[in-house]
């Protein structure tokens, strides 16, 4: 996750909290978390990269609608993190 912007690190977070949202779902949970809009010129290519990087595996809901879902090595990435800011949060 070294690599990722925080904004990719947070579509992990939103994709793991859902079961296979669409990209307009996963826009709409974020728009929420970050008080405004997200284009698609940001969501998408973002998108696009944690799933290249097999973070996110992407489907067909339908031939409009993907869905995304996180994969084992995006879980396993997120744990990582998560012990990683737990080293440095402890006291909170």
């Amino acid at each position: 996750m070294y690599d990722l912007t925080g904004f990719q690190r947070d579509l992990l977070y939103v994709i793991n909290g859902f079961d296979q949202p669409s990209g307009q779902s996963v826009k709409e949970e974020l728009e929420d978390h970050y008080d405004g809009e997200i284009n698609h010129g940001r969501l998408y290519p973002n998108l696009d990269t944690v799933v290249n990087k097999e973070l996110v595996e992407q489907g067909e809901l339908d031939r409009r609608t993907n869905y995304y879902a996180i994969t084992d090595a995006g879980e396993e990435a997120l744990q990582e993190r998560r012990q990683w800011e737990n080293h440095y949060l402890e006291d909170f």
